[in-house]
């Protein structure tokens, strides 16, 4: 048998070509549709990169107007839809929750398998509309209170906020969360949107590749990082105590969420925007300590191993610092990526080729069925 050169987890695979976001480790940067993240991020709000990542190009005042209108009218949810959230275990995790409403949600879509160009970016903007709403009523409904119904008044974070608090926060607080919108909002051949287009390359629906992307995202070497991230913090809970535990983890080879990229070697070039944004809601909510944390873990780490922060680094504790359950982090990713998997979806469903990579096969050779009264 000749040698065969196994390319784990795909590193360095070029499995096809994308025209939706490119990373350039070589750089340092993150474009959408050839526009750097951090310019969208400062510039724009993301009803308007949800547009570019689904168009090709940012949208004029009345493009913008039109989509904005449409997703707001689409925010709410069926009876049926909010009784299933309401139904489920109070203590499953947020993303199970997510995952069965939208596969629930592709139940009530009789046409789901009409896939012409018109019929998935009305699904595409149908999810992005609902998906805040099922996390909303999943979040409040966990805590024991009623479902706030959407407003179709306010921005999309707007809305998300009103929804799971009952109120709109501070300027500040909507601008850093849409930043860490537009910053998940897309990243390349990830391992959830790869998810999104195998289930895609079947001619399977929308739906189900969507369901299989959650699936992805919810773990920990992926989505799920954000959550970790908090939940390490909150076990140092002292900056004065954070060198002396990363200190202890490397010692101890213990795995330190946050940290590292398979494509960025040199820093995500998301961190230092979503840091900005972060170290704005310690000043809004005076929660310093998560900021002072998060400069002592990086500099041992950095000065330890070389290895630098991801964007669930700083994106954990700003979420925390706007109040959000750590388990919910994760559904806000989903929040987000929907933009991207659903860009991924519709550019793989319009070239399409099944995808079916090989295996390099290491069992036994061929080998005889003795009968089980001579086993």
């Amino acid at each position: 048998m000749s040698e065969v050169n196994v390319k784990k987890g795909l590193d360095g695979v070029v499995v096809d070509e994308t025209s939706i976001s490119k990373v350039m480790p070589d750089i340092n940067s993150l474009v959408y549709r050839g526009y750097p993240v951090q310019d969208l991020a400062e510039n724009c709000n993301f009803e308007e990169v949800a547009y570019v990542l689904w168009n090709g190009e940012l949208p004029n005042k009345s493009q913008l107007a039109e989509f904005s209108k449409k997703e707001r009218s689409l925010r709410g949810i069926s009876k049926n839809l909010t009784q299933v959230i309401q139904s489920f275990n109070k203590e499953c995790h947020p993303m199970d929750s997510i995952r069965t409403a939208v596969s629930y949600l592709g139940t009530e879509d009789s046409n789901h398998w009409d896939n012409d160009g018109d019929e998935k970016m009305n699904r595409a903007i149908n999810l992005l509309a609902k998906i805040p709403t099922m996390i909303a009523a999943d979040f409040r409904t966990k805590k024991g209170q009623d479902i706030i119904a959407p407003d179709p008044h306010l921005s999309f974070s707007e809305n998300f906020f009103k929804m799971c608090f009952g109120e709109v926060p501070a300027k500040e607080v909507v601008k850093a969360f849409d930043v860490s919108l537009i910053l998940y909002a897309e990243h390349s051949f990830n391992a959830s949107t790869f998810t999104t287009r195998v289930i895609t390359s079947t001619m399977s629906d929308m739906y189900s590749a969507v369901v299989g992307g959650i699936g992805a995202l919810k773990g920990p070497l992926h989505g799920g990082a954000n959550e970790q991230v908090m939940h390490m913090m909150k076990e140092i809970d002292d900056p004065d105590k954070a060198e002396s535990w990363m200190l202890q983890a490397l010692k101890d080879k213990r795995k330190v969420m946050g940290f590292g990229h398979r494509v960025y070697k040199n820093g995500d070039s998301r961190v230092p925007t979503m840091k900005k944004y972060a170290q704005k809601m310690a000043d809004v909510t005076g929660q310093q300590k998560w900021m002072l944390m998060y400069d002592r873990l990086e500099k041992v780490m950095v000065e330890q191993k070389n290895i630098h922060p991801n964007l669930d680094f700083p994106a954990g504790p700003a979420y925390y610092m706007m109040g959000f359950e750590i388990d919910f982090f994760t559904p806000v990713f989903v929040m987000a990526r929907i933009t991207g998997w659903a860009a991924h979806i519709i550019e793989q469903a319009n070239n399409n080729r099944l995808i079916r990579p090989l295996s390099a096969y290491t069992g036994h050779g061929e080998r005889k069925v003795k009968a089980l009264a001579d086993r």
